[in-house]
């Protein structure tokens, strides 16, 4: 993840076997990290079960709060590509309890087929 990346506050994949090790303590019985991205310091990690948003915060990020939405919540999602003029894909995610989608963004050259492949496993089960 490059400089510029972190200061537009774009997601880059992050390796899931680190992932996994870090989450360990927070994961269910059998619940394995599938993809995880990062955002400066801030995550979001599919799991086989539900996805986690992890929002580090204060000057040090040692306050973590983790944001935890079951796939079944999730009522529809859209995956937007990267293109010519705009450099970055987005991900929408409409929760049932939620007005607004959630929107994350990501860099350019993220796999969007394979989030939307992730999602489309788990969310329409």
């Amino acid at each position: 993840m490059g400089f510029l990346d972190k200061v537009l506050g774009n997601a880059s994949e992050v390796n899931v076997e680190d992932i996994q090790t870090e989450f360990a303590p927070i994961l269910a019985n059998g619940e394995t990290v599938v993809m995880a991205y990062k955002v400066i310091r801030d995550m979001f990690v599919f799991t086989n079960k539900r996805l986690v948003l992890v929002d580090k915060q204060g000057l040090t990020g040692k306050k973590v709060d983790y944001h935890s939405l079951p796939y079944k919540s999730i009522t529809h999602f859209a995956v937007e590509t990267s293109g010519h003029f705009d450099m970055d894909a987005e991900l929408k995610l409409w929760i049932s309890s939620l007005r607004e989608p959630i929107v994350k963004e990501l860099k350019k050259g993220t796999d969007v087929v394979g989030i939307q492949k992730i999602l489309a496993e788990y969310v329409l089960k």
